[in-house]
């Protein structure tokens, strides 16, 4: 049996950028900060850190200084993925020799391969790494969208441990459940299905929310692998009204701006994306305020 990378609450943590590029002085407090909350594991250079953006220096120094940063306290996760295989194949290499616990690979954006593509893209992938590769479904941001079967020829490779599920699709992660027999960990990628998605057996999330909020993120998903589904499931739609204004606008341009009004970064994206409209914004922070972050 392949072993699980982690249970509970990854954070898919930003990238606190400025005009002359990663500002790491707040990016080793902010990853300081969140293993003090008690986070489970870290996502680098994701979605929600911008990887697509970064330059490819920057995109391998930011895994090493988070790998070097939390020293194996908790699981580093390097996010590799590309529209390009070659190029995943050699970030998946690099992360491997830097130390980074395990691969977060995105399905390819914009190509839109087929399910033969895909099982031969991550397929090649996992062959050269020498860590774990979690696939990540975001049919709505790439274009294409990981079918179940697709998954349970992808879950018998030895390499490919897990899936981040975003597709948003209750039955299609429930039937990726049920043919994957056990041999593929399921991650909720999206904040609002955490509950939803441990109930079919999943193990966690790979989360924006825990950008703000790691301990309570965390306690989310603990609370319901300890049995207390109740407290989960409360804590969970308590949270729903902050998750929706998290993603008003594109992740991360909110997330962005709630971490810079906590103080963690800079209010700053890489185009083509932009800063919040205020009208969201001021939702946001107002909601930020009721629950004490602010």
């Amino acid at each position: 049996m392949k072993n699980t990378i982690f249970e509970g609450a990854a954070t898919a943590i930003i990238t606190p950028l400025n005009e002359n590029g990663v500002d790491y002085e707040k990016f080793g407090k902010l990853v300081e900060w969140q293993i003090q909350e008690g986070i489970d594991a870290i996502v680098v250079c994701g979605t929600t850190g911008e990887g697509s953006t970064l330059t490819d220096e920057e995109h391998r120094e930011a895994i090493k200084f988070v790998v070097e940063k939390v020293n194996g306290r908790v699981p580093v996760i390097a996010g590799t993925g590309s529209n390009d295989t070659a190029y995943a194949i050699e970030l998946t290499k690099y992360a491997c020799e830097v130390g980074a616990d395990a691969m977060l690979v995105v399905t390819p954006y914009y190509n839109k391969a087929t399910q033969k593509g895909l099982i031969k893209t991550f397929t090649d992938i996992a062959d050269v790494s020498t860590k774990p590769i979690i696939l990540y479904n975001v049919p709505s941001r790439t274009g294409v969208n990981i079918q179940p079967k697709t998954c349970a020829v992808l879950a018998e490779h030895p390499n490919i441990c897990g899936i981040k599920e975003a597709s948003g699709n209750i039955s299609q992660i429930a039937e990726i459940a049920l043919l994957v027999e056990g041999k593929m960990d399921i991650y909720s990628g999206n904040d609002d299905q955490i509950v939803p998605i441990m109930s079919l057996g999943g193990k966690g999330v790979i989360s924006v929310l825990s950008n703000l909020m790691p301990k309570e993120t965390s306690k989310i998903c603990h609370d319901f692998l300890d049995g207390k589904v109740a407290e989960s499931r409360k804590k969970q739609l308590e949270l729903l009204p902050l998750v929706n204004a998290l993603f008003s606008e594109v992740n991360p341009i909110p997330v962005k701006s709630a971490m810079a009004k906590m103080g963690y970064c800079d209010n700053y994206l890489r185009l083509p994306l932009t800063c919040m409209e205020k009208e969201n914004e001021d939702k946001l922070f107002d909601l930020m305020a009721k629950q004490g972050l602010i």
